[in-house]
């Protein structure tokens, strides 16, 4: 099984975190409707600025233009259509593990405003704090509305030569961390006077927003009609709806603050549940879980009900970085609502994992559908009784795994075919999560006790293969009971005359 990561997803816009605010005053070369033109090795790219909008980022900007802060500088960082991203001084001579890292020493307010990210506009980049810009930016390669009241858009080109550059950069090939494998070097940078450039185009005003993403203290709101949802997600933080390339695709990912390297991610994905149970969907995932533990992908730390709805796993996996391995941890809620499957995942390293799991948590329990008066409110703190796989649990890493897809198939494929298996099913799986959370978390507990939990079980299997030559209800139900008696016969009878056996001796 492939593990899905959300390392997949855009990269979060980053810059380090200080607290000095920008005060520095500007000394402009000229005055009549400044420009900046940026000489770099595919091709110029002019920059008009939003001074009504941001006045101190575009100050910021045309300052350091005139320091030639910018002149030999890099873009480091190129996502085609979403973005490309430069400004750093460590990319002169700096090593390229601290691109995206660098910046002056004074920092800027924010100065958030109604213009949509769309292609072409020049927007700030920033840390977690709102009031970190230094002198980062980016360039929109493709509209990415996710940003929107989120970072500061300070500009825009305005040369037609200038989107050709543009998308000269971002169709160059990419390697780690998104660098670009050719060179993307700005040679000069100089602030100059609109009348001054010849072929400027004919562009309206930027279009505005109306943002659904709605600040508040802590917190921020994202509410989508299109995907019936809303809940809160931590403040400051990136917030994107990257495109649905496949059914486990997240919808909405939330990325926070890089602390030691790595970004903390919340994530919802929804899907169909195609017709069937919750009892069906949570045997599924534990297949899944089986065989990402059995190839050594993933370790499996915990997993409970909250609510007779609602699967919470947690688990742990190495993450090769270039040659650094990072220690991971997962988190996720599985909430099955109205023939939808609602997922909250949450991904921080191992050592930073319980920084930012009580904002999940507020995250998570201010979920809401839209179209249902009475939404669920899962609950991390749940005090209802749940758990665990034990069947799963105990073919974790060992060889009953292929016995657990087999009795998977003989469900599919016998017993929900007749109405005798289906109400089996049904009372199975109300006696087996009466208990089976508690021999669950002894196993995961006790090896010891895990290896005592498969040996018990694996004549259980095996008696079960019967069940693969039933296609009848009479068969179903005649073999059904064999097994059943079968099972009696060897867990309650064996014993019991072993016992008496042993009395009599004595």
């Amino acid at each position: 099984m492939k593990i899905i990561i959300l390392f997949f997803i855009f990269s979060l816009i980053l810059i380090p975190l200080t607290t000095n605010s920008f005060s520095q005053e500007i000394e402009f070369n000229i005055v009549d409707e400044p420009v900046v033109i940026l000489e770099t090795t595919y091709g110029n790219i002019v920059i008009e600025f939003f001074s009504q909008d941001a006045p101190n980022h575009v100050q910021n900007f045309i300052t350091l233009t005139n320091q030639g802060f910018y002149d030999g500088t890099l873009f480091h960082r190129v996502i085609p259509n979403f973005m490309i991203q430069g400004g750093d001084p460590n990319t002169i001579d700096g090593d390229p593990s601290t691109w995206g890292t660098g910046g002056p020493d004074q920092r800027i307010d924010e100065e958030f405003n109604s213009i949509k990210h769309n292609r072409g506009i020049v927007s700030m980049a920033r840390s977690s704090d709102p009031n970190s810009a230094g002198s980062q930016f980016f360039i929109v390669h493709g509209d990415s509305n996710f940003l929107d009241g989120e970072y500061t858009a300070f500009g825009r080109i305005v040369t037609e030569k200038s989107f050709e550059t543009l998308d000269k950069i971002a169709a160059l090939d990419i390697g780690y961390r998104d660098v670009p494998q050719d060179e993307v070097k700005i040679l000069k940078t100089t602030v100059t006077s609109r009348t001054n450039i010849s072929d400027l185009l004919e562009l309206s005003e930027p279009e505005r927003m109306e943002s659904n993403i709605t600040p508040s203290t802590g917190n921020q709101i994202f509410e989508s009609k299109e995907l019936d949802v809303q809940f809160s997600i931590p403040e400051g933080w990136l917030l994107q709806q990257p495109p649905k390339t496949e059914i486990n695709s997240p919808d909405v990912v939330a990325v926070g603050p890089k602390i030691n390297g790595v970004n903390p991610y919340i994530s919802l994905t929804i899907k169909d549940s195609q017709n069937i149970t919750f009892d069906e969907l949570v045997t599924e995932k534990n297949n899944n879980l089986a065989e990402a533990v059995y190839t050594g992908q993933l370790n499996i730390i915990d997993q409970k009900l909250l609510r007779t709805n609602v699967l919470e796993t947690t688990a742990e996996a190495d993450f090769q970085q270039g040659n650094e391995v990072l220690k991971m941890k997962f988190l996720d809620v599985m909430i099955f609502s109205n023939n939808k499957v609602y997922t909250f995942a949450y991904t921080n390293s191992v050592n930073d994992f319980n920084n930012h799991l009580p904002r999940f948590n507020e995250s998570l329990n201010s979920f809401k559908i839209l179209s249902q008066e009475n939404s669920p409110e899962p609950s991390i703190s749940s005090n209802e009784e749940g758990g665990g796989c034990l069947i799963a649990t105990a073919a974790y890493g060992s060889e009953l795994a292929p016995q657990v897809q087999m009795l998977r198939e003989i469900r599919d494929n016998q017993l929900m075919n007749t109405e005798s298996g289906s109400a089996f099913m049904s009372g199975f799986n109300e006696l087996y999560y009466s208990f089976s959370p508690t021999i669950a978390d002894l196993e995961r507990e006790s090896p010891i006790f895990k290896e005592i939990v498969k040996a018990g079980l694996t004549p259980m299997l095996s008696t079960l293969s019967i069940m693969e030559s039933a296609e009848t209800e009479s068969e179903v139900l005649g073999l059904g009971l064999s097994v059943i008696a079968l099972n009696l016969g060897m867990y309650i009878g064996l014993p019991a005359i072993l016992i008496i056996g042993i009395k009599k001796r004595n």
